[in-house]
């Protein structure tokens, strides 16, 4: 699926696309999927754990606040820039899906604001007398990055651009106003 997308897009991607690319049969892929929209799906799910694993990964939790933020950004980058098709459909092809990707939808925003609110919370953050961030202003910035990584995309300009504001607007949002020093 994910190297169809890849070359043609997931609206022109068929399931003997897929079976062709993963060497296997039609009957292989029925047994595993029910049809091309949950093949997509579980490939998106799998995408979104193995981002949030990479972004939980690079993230040294006892370095300065900012710096964590800046961990955290580079790791998500470089994840869109390693996988920029796919990224781009979970943004734009997915919702198209209607309720069949919803439940997809909800999870990994939970998972992604989930992890925001973790990464808020240990020591790097609580030395500078940082609460950790409510989940509404975690999905503010997921909400946010998702969609200037989107417009990067589909403008083909190089994903790595939206860094400093990603960490600007994160910076702000984490930091500015929220300390419970005075």
């Amino acid at each position: 699926m994910e190297a169809s997308i890849t070359e043609r897009g997931y609206r022109d991607t068929t399931v003997a696309d897929i079976v062709r690319h993963a060497r296997t049969s039609k009957r292989t892929f029925y047994g595993e999927f029910s049809s091309k929209e949950d093949c997509f799906i579980d490939l998106l799910r799998s995408n979104n754990e193995a981002m949030i694993k990479r972004i939980q990964n690079s993230v040294d939790p006892e370095a300065d606040w900012q710096k964590q933020i800046q961990q955290a950004v580079d790791a998500y980058v470089d994840h869109i820039a390693s996988r920029p098709a796919i990224t781009l459909t979970w943004i734009r092809e997915a919702p198209a899906l209607g309720a069949v990707a919803q439940p997809l939808h909800r999870m990994a925003m939970t998972a992604f604001t989930d992890m925001l609110v973790d990464l808020s919370d240990n020591p790097g953050f609580r030395r500078a007398n940082i609460p950790p961030i409510t989940p509404p202003l975690a999905l503010i910035i997921v909400g946010g990055l998702r969609e200037l990584t989107a417009l990067y995309v589909e403008d083909g300009r190089d994903v790595r651009g939206i860094t400093e504001t990603a960490v600007t607007a994160s910076t702000a949002i984490l930091g500015t106003g929220r300390s419970t020093e005075h």
